[in-house]
């Protein structure tokens, strides 16, 4: 008896697989030359740096896949699903070649007892997940969660595909049974159901299975770069060449933006190609519109969003230019949308494939920005710091005005040397909520016996919001301010009030090799407890929550001082639902504490955070590491009406409590 399936179709099954095959891997690699000639017509990105680096990111989070867990209901089944493709579009090719070629002498992938096992059991394990994969769809499906003809169209393609694997495996225990019964547990509980099926029939069965489940992955071939589960094949090469295999995430990357400092990008052809194989990558799964401060406020925002009509807009474009061709920023995507991010990175920090969507964002505001379309109130304060250096539109003299509330003396660096540089900041030198809070912290590293000096006048705003705006000629400006004053001072080590001053300049700015490092004050802080050094008279009681702010703990990983330093003052720390990377931003990054609301915002970020600590039980202090959030976090109690329920107080105010006695 003939057992190769092929021959279920008599002597033409071998030329019809070599048709099928041929056409579907022909179609599949016309789509693939398309769209990778799409990304060529992209801004030329090199990604192509620290290849070791990068092999090593794309190991752990392509085999391993660790954020999918952060969703524990899906986590699991989506990583078998995952295997499940890759295992076997593995055997699928093994056996392919094994039936296109009836000569080789090797056997078919089932026909190996530990390589059928395997399957079988892998299987089943798939099937398990798609059953909770389509119990969810159908019955509990999340509100971003969008069902789709498409979606459902390859669950049904993997099922089919598992149940000829499990049913190939109970016919062949039909045909063979004994020791094979060891090796098809699955298999060997099915066959009860077949166990009256002639040799014969088995036979025929086993090899329909296997055309079955040819034919499935030659259409599947055919269909996945047509739809949404590109992301299986673009994935990979996203994650391999993400900027945090290789670089601090909080370093933005702008492709020529030291050429061209105000262009952006208007056209999907300025994007780059990384910034357009994010819309391949996008597995549609909706986490960053969930994470997403702004489109959780109510604001039209939406990442995913971002991201999916640039692509369908290159793609569409790119491949079948229209009549009329609509412009990328107002027809595809509106302006309004682009000015409502906070640049909070918890889009970039939940999502599984790596995509970059600020970067993409930022891209498409410094286009707007060189052709003037921002607010006004936008307008004055880029005005105010490229006249004053200041978001406050004050003197520089004014800067260290704070000096004077202090009653201390304080070096000026760039007279004599100091062991810390303090960069303080504009909100925490200027904003009447911040200055007295600023006058306390220089206090306490006094008392600490810090040595350390300002740059009193010579100090500009660091630059942060204001490349996150979109100008980054501001920016370049800001920036050789700072670096001409940090030449002229001596200095070893950086001290920031303001995480976003933090990130810049720890990430964005030029040291030379000269080994600066850039702390922020609560690192600072932590160091000198841990030492000794600070000489704490009392331990404070009661219980606070702490907020961690989007450019000291997303963006640089800054989780633990803080925490430290509350628990070494005797404080309970109560942690917020939404805490360390999941912490839920303020609203004031990426220029929006400059901004006006929009009309549609049904709660601002501030006000939801501040009800998320009141709802904590018996917790009245919420400590801060940020002037920013001062201010943001002070108004919102007021906004809410939960004044006397609930204090904002930065964690340097503590220290000085506990200081005093």
């Amino acid at each position: 008896m003939d057992t190769n399936p092929v021959s279920l179709l008599g002597s033409a099954g071998l030329w019809v697989l070599w048709i099928l095959t041929l056409i579907a891997f022909g179609v599949f690699a016309w789509r693939i030359y398309q769209l990778v000639g799409l990304l060529r017509k992209g801004r030329y990105e090199d990604r192509f740096d620290n290849l070791p680096q990068r092999a090593v990111h794309f190991l752990k989070h392509v085999l391993i896949q660790p954020r999918i867990f952060n969703e524990r209901s899906i986590g699991l089944p989506h990583f078998l699903i995952f295997w499940g493709f890759v295992i076997y579009a593995t055997c699928f090719n093994w056996a392919l070649v094994r039936g296109l070629f009836p000569l080789l002498p090797v056997p078919y992938p089932d026909e190996v007892p530990i390589v059928g096992l395997f399957l079988e059991l892998f299987s089943v394990l798939v099937l398990v997940s798609l059953a909770v994969a389509l119990v969810r769809r159908l019955f509990f499906a999340p509100p971003h969660l969008h069902l789709s003809v498409d979606a459902n169209l390859i669950l049904a393609l993997i099922g089919i595909l598992m149940l000829s694997t499990v049913y190939g495996s109970a016919f062949r225990v039909v045909t063979e049974g004994g020791e094979f019964n060891a090796w098809a547990p699955f298999g060997s509980l099915l066959a009860k159901a077949f166990s009256e099926a002639t040799p014969q029939t088995a036979h025929t069965m086993i090899a329909a299975a296997w055309w079955v489940h040819i034919i499935t992955v030659l259409f599947f071939l055919v269909y996945l770069p047509y739809s949404k589960h590109l992301h299986l094949l673009a994935s990979p090469f996203n994650v391999f060449f993400s900027n945090a295999a290789t670089r601090p995430v909080g370093s933005l990357n702008i492709v020529g933006a030291k050429e061209d400092m105000t262009a952006g990008a208007s056209k999907w052809e300025e994007l780059t190609w990384k910034q357009m194989l994010a819309g391949f990558s996008c597995a549609e799964c909706g986490r960053c519109d969930r994470s997403c401060p702004a489109a959780t406020s109510g604001s039209a925002l939406e990442p995913q969003q971002i991201v999916q009509k640039i692509k369908q807009h290159f793609v569409s474009v790119g491949l079948k230019p229209p009549n009329g061709t609509p412009k990328l920023i107002g027809d595809v995507i509106p302006a309004a949308d682009l000015w409502t991010c906070t640049t909070c990175m918890a889009c970039m920090n939940c999502c599984a494939v790596w995509n970059e969507q600020v970067p993409i964002i930022v891209t498409l505001r410094r286009h707007l920005v060189s052709q003037g379309e921002v607010d006004r109130t936008v307008q004055d304060m880029l005005g105010s710091l490229q006249r004053y250096g200041n978001s406050f539109a004050k003197s520089d003299r004014m800067r260290a005005k704070w000096v004077q509330t202090a009653g201390l003396k304080i070096k000026d660096a760039r007279k004599e040397p100091v062991e810390y540089l303090w960069f303080v900041g504009d909100y925490a030198s200027y904003d009447p909520r911040c200055v007295d809070i600023t006058a306390k912290t220089a206090k306490v590293f006094a008392q600490a016996g810090l040595d350390f000096g300002l740059l009193y006048e010579a100090e500009r705003n660091a630059g942060n919001d204001v490349r996150r705006i979109g100008e980054e000629g501001l920016f370049e400006m800001l920036k050789e301010k700072n670096q001409q004053a940090f030449a002229k001072a001596q200095f070893k080590q950086i001290v920031t009030t303001d995480p976003h001053t933090y990130n810049t300049l720890k990430n964005e700015y030029s040291w030379n090799g000269n080994g600066v490092a850039v702390k922020h004050y609560t690192e600072v802080l932590d160091e000198q407890i841990q030492a000794g050094k600070l000489p704490l008279k009392k331990k404070l009681t009661g219980r606070v929550t702490y907020h961690d702010p989007c450019y000291l703990g997303r963006y640089n990983g800054v989780y633990d001082a803080p925490r430290r330093i509350l628990q070494a003052l005797g404080a309970e720390v109560v942690e917020m639902p939404r805490h360390r990377d999941k912490s839920y931003c303020c609203g004031a990054g990426g220029g929006r504490i400059w901004m006006e609301d929009a009309e549609k915002v049904k709660e601002r970020p501030s006000e939801s955070r501040i009800r998320e600590a009141v709802a904590l039980e018996n917790v009245p202090t919420f400590v801060v590491a940020c002037p920013k959030d001062i201010a943001m976090f002070r108004d919102a109690i007021k906004t809410t009406g939960n004044e006397g329920k609930i204090v904002v107080k930065d964690i340097a105010e503590l220290i000085a409590e506990a200081m005093e006695g």
